[in-house]
């Protein structure tokens, strides 16, 4: 009786077409899976590279293991910080350009620490408004104003940033916007900051490993590591382990570590974790090939998605969105590729704006070709089957 409310709430979610539910994968992740027991092509992991289930990844954490076992047992201001937390920060500092790092469990707490112990009641944030949703909520949490810029309009984010009479600024952003696959004008904002002097924050999550030389990530492609004042990375992405990291300079990550309230409060990263981020960045540093085939793959199909007459927005990534728009199209077209051996997963509000519900293409370095072109002959059956639901 007290919980009616609850059902309520499910069952508006299915009126409104934006129920979710869990698939079980009964294999490790790869560039193909099998969820609820059929197999099928994996075109919605962020496993770029590969390396989540390859025999070098895996190898580092058994020896990580061996070495410092498995859990923390504590948090790391207790008695959870380990030689090898430390000894793998400095390695991601160094990845990263930085003076030093902090590893947190993941992307959403690390993005979460740095926003809120960035800023107070005295603190203007601007934020793109397709940012990610760890940021949305770091923002609503800081006590800080909070200001919306449109999407990448440096313009836009310059007139508010006129407007400012906040004695602290930040400006934080996306990197690789995860749903839409473009990229930030981080030059652009750089140019910004000696004027209006603002902290800079970059989510890299979807670029560390991917772009830049060795896999730096975008803040370095853009050549603006020295005026971005800390950059969020992931471990779960691309490096195929698990947790997150900000790199940035001791001053902001002494502050983090005494003021971020998500890593004060959290059991540590396992050890064998850290263990293998130290081997993984080497692996990531002279995986150009990876890097080459993953852009190849994402070029194939940004092109055969756009024949068929599909949007993929302003991508220029590995990431590829296919804009339906409306939330139930969406997901009957996902059903259709299931049905047909590929998952592609719909994505809908409050992920990304309404009218705006897309399939997200997510390519990997080592999805065959045969593979990719099966699911642009499945979209275009797709299209003929399903094209007056379908066409917008």
């Amino acid at each position: 009786m007290g919980v009616d409310w609850v059902l309520e709430e499910i069952e508006g979610l299915k009126r409104r077409k934006l129920y979710r539910f869990l698939r079980n994968l009964s294999t490790p992740t790869d560039h193909t899976v099998v969820i609820n027991g059929k197999r099928v092509v994996n075109l919605s992991s962020n496993n770029y590279l590969g390396l989540a289930a390859s025999r070098e990844v895996i190898s580092l954490v058994e020896e990580g293991m061996k070495r410092w076992g498995f859990g923390s047992g504590a948090s790391r201001l207790i008695v959870g910080n380990f030689e090898v937390h430390r000894e793998a920060e400095a390695k991601l500092a160094e990845f990263k350009g930085k003076e030093d790092a902090l590893l947190f469990s993941s992307g959403y707490m690390a993005n979460l620490s740095l926003i809120t112990a960035l800023s107070d009641g005295n603190t203007e944030i601007f934020s793109d408004e397709l940012n990610h949703a760890s940021i949305v909520d770091g923002c609503r949490l800081s006590r800080a104003k909070v200001s919306i810029y449109k999407h990448r309009d440096v313009s836009h984010l310059e007139a508010l940033l006129k407007r400012s009479k906040a004695k602290r600024k930040l400006v934080v952003t996306d990197g690789v916007f995860s749903m839409d696959g473009d990229v930030a004008p981080l030059k652009d904002i750089a140019f910004l900051k000696e004027k209006y002097g603002f902290l800079f924050i970059v989510d890299d999550a979807h670029g560390t490993g991917v772009m830049g030389s060795e896999g730096r990530g975008v803040v370095h492609r853009e050549g603006v590591v020295e005026e971005v004042d800390a950059i969020m990375g992931t471990l779960g992405k691309a490096l195929g382990l698990f947790g997150a990291f900000v790199a940035s300079s001791r001053d902001i990550v002494e502050l983090l570590i005494n003021r971020a309230r998500p890593f004060i409060y959290t059991t540590a990263l396992p050890p064998c974790i850290a263990y293998a981020v130290i081997g993984v960045l080497e692996i990531v540093k002279k995986a150009e090939d990876l890097r080459r085939s993953l852009m190849e793959r994402a070029s194939f199909l940004k092109k055969g998605i756009e024949d068929l007459g599909f949007s993929t927005l302003s991508s220029e990534t590995q990431i590829v969105p296919l804009l339906v728009g409306d939330e139930e199209k969406v997901m009957k077209l996902s059903s259709f590729l299931m049905d047909k051996g590929f998952f592609a997963h719909g994505i809908r509000p409050p992920t990304v704006p309404p009218g705006t519900s897309r399939i997200r293409v997510s390519v990997m370095a080592n999805h065959r070709w045969e593979d990719l072109k099966g699911f642009l002959d499945a979209l275009e059956e797709a299209r003929e089957v399903l094209w007056r639901s379908l066409k917008r």
